[in-house]
Order: structure tokens, then C-alpha cells, then sequence
């Protein structure tokens, strides 16, 4: 077989493989038969029951929102799109204003621009 029908057979293959992932692809239905605030980890999985609460990676990981006004700075800096010094912003702006009321008080902070609020929106929400 040349070079161009080896490669033909990989592609078609790597089709194959991506059409059975998408037919067997994730469900949006949820895994877990508890609320959200009742997952615990054991030993790196998520279950419903007796653990650890899921750090605020894993929240993020199983899909859940966290709160704005109790995030440490750290694990808001994990948060994709954040990064360190914007969480070190909020941290410090959170703590001189007190909580935020509302996402136009967030959005106020130097750095949070229209992609950033709507990057904070979808991760955090505010309680």
C-alpha cells in the first residue's frame, strides 16, 4: 500500500471512531441520583452520600456553579478564562465592598470586561 492509501484508511478510521462517539457520545442526563450539594468524593470519584466535598475544580468538572462571594482567591484563579491577578481583584474588591449584590458590581471591577462577566456568569453565581 503507498504512502496516500495508508493515509486514506487512517482517516476513514479516524471517521469511524468519531462517528461511534458521537452516537455513543455523553448523555446530558445526570450520572448521579442526588442533588448537587450532596456529591462527595471518595478516592477521586464523584457519589452521592458520605466524602470529601468536591473541591472547586471538581465542582467546575461535575458542571456546577460556585459561589462568587466565598471563593478563595485560589480556586478562583483556576477558573479557565480568570487567571491570578483578576482573582486576586475580586478577592480584594469583595473584601472592601463586602459580597457582590449583583453582576453590574462585578462587572465595576478593573479587568472584568464583557468577555470576562459573561466567563464569571457561567461559572460562579452570586448568593
Amino acid at each position: 500500500m503507498n504512502r496516500t492509501g495508508a493515509l486514506a484508511v487512517a482517516a476513514l478510521g479516524l471517521w469511524g471512531l468519531g462517528v461511534v462517539a458521537r452516537v455513543r457520545g455523553p448523555s446530558s442526563e445526570p450520572t448521579l441520583d442526588c442533588a448537587p450539594g450532596e456529591v462527595r468524593m471518595v478516592e477521586g470519584i464523584a457519589r452521592c452520600g458520605t466524602g470529601e466535598p468536591p473541591s472547586a475544580p471538581q465542582r467546575l468538572l461535575l458542571g456546577q456553579r460556585l459561589d462568587l462571594n466565598r471563593i478563595s482567591e485560589e480556586d478562583l484563579a483556576r477558573v479557565p478564562g480568570v487567571g491570578a491577578s483578576l482573582a486576586r481583584e475580586l478577592v480584594r474588591t469583595r473584601a472592601r465592598r463586602g459580597p457582590f449584590a449583583s453582576w453590574d458590581e462585578v462587572a465595576s471591577v478593573p479587568g472584568v470586561g464583557s468577555a470576562r462577566l459573561a466567563t464569571l456568569r457561567a461559572a460562579t453565581e452570586l448568593r
